[in-house]
């Protein structure tokens, strides 16, 4: 049994050889690194996501704009918006991809997504990373060669406040003795995706999160990675992986590439995605940012047309006997 089989989020999401559709925050097209971010538009769309069965919703941790590294994300605090977005949606999954665990404080990320978690009904699916802008490292007065270790130490004292009363943690960042983080989450625990290898081995993420969450890839390389990914997890963990997605007027078009994804129709694209389903992926996360056609059209048309095919699931797994 997973432990998260009682988990709202996850059961959305994940089960073995099934694969689910996700969208990033913004949604909406955009030229250059700052989108529009309307919020009444912004709301409109989650609410209408969340109704044409796409699995989950994701946000992106992006602390400082770099003009230099091309994306700023949906801008607002990650911790912040997803408050709004849980408080406006009732079923649809909340991720962070992801959230920057060497410039947070463990505590402060526990205690943030064990609210969100709270109060969303078991909906968050954290995601996790240790940065790569350049600018962030000095900003924050962290050394980069900490990454590892700190996320680490993260990870590890996130899962061990989650779990246990007044826990008794020593490590760099934490000196914990006669404390408690509240609020705990109901299952004692948040499912922690890895993301990329953020500094550590393959055998250390299998081992130590609960899924993996990596970068698109040709489909021999990531069967290959999912495969060896597979070797080594005890029990299933889910794989997930971004797509960048222009959906073309013609559903027949082939696809062109374009940063790490495709100009692509909608058939083609659901082919490609069935075989991403085959080589192990469990859930894509469709990021239209370099989309030409409207992003309310798009939607629909992914939600009619594409999301049927990889619909959100509706509980837990069926038993095998």
């Amino acid at each position: 049994m997973n432990r998260f089989d009682n988990h709202k989020g996850y059961t959305r999401m994940y089960q073995e050889n099934k694969l689910t559709l996700g969208l990033f925050f913004p949604l909406e097209s955009y030229q250059g690194s700052v989108p529009e971010m309307d919020m009444d538009k912004q709301l409109k769309l989650a609410k209408r996501a969340e109704e044409l069965n796409f699995a989950a919703l994701w946000v992106r941790d992006v602390p400082l704009h770099d003009p230099h590294f091309g994306d700023a994300g949906q801008m607002y605090d990650p911790w912040v918006y997803l408050g709004y977005i849980a408080a406006q949606t009732k079923e649809i999954a909340l991720g962070t991809a992801s959230i920057i665990l060497t410039l947070r404080h463990p505590l402060h990320v526990a205690k943030a997504a064990a609210s969100v978690d709270k109060l969303s009904g078991e909906r968050l699916i954290l995601g996790v990373a240790t940065g790569d802008r350049p600018i962030e490292f000095p900003a924050f007065s962290v050394d980069p060669e900490n990454r590892s270790p700190f996320f680490q130490e993260s990870l590890l004292v996130m899962k061990k406040v989650w779990a246990e009363s007044f826990p008794a943690i020593k490590s760099p960042r934490v000196d914990m003795w006669n404390g408690d983080l509240l609020p705990k989450p109901r299952l004692g625990d948040i499912p922690v995706l890895v993301t990329g290898h953020s500094s550590q081995s393959v055998e250390w993420i299998a081992q130590n999160s609960d899924g993996w969450l990596y970068y698109p890839r040709n489909l021999k390389f990531q069967s290959e990675l999912i495969n060896n990914w597979r070797s080594l997890t005890d029990g299933f963990k889910p794989f997930s992986q971004s797509l960048y997605v222009d959906l073309t007027e013609d559903p027949n078009h082939p696809p062109i590439p374009i940063h790490l994804g495709f100009r692509i129709g909608r058939n083609p694209l659901i082919g490609f995605i069935e075989s991403l389903k085959h080589a192990g992926v469990n859930h894509v996360i469709i990021n239209l940012k370099y989309g030409q056609r409207p992003f309310e059209e798009v939607l629909e048309e992914l939600g009619e047309e594409v999301v049927p095919h990889f619909p959100a699931l509706t509980g837990k797994p069926e038993s095998v006997s």
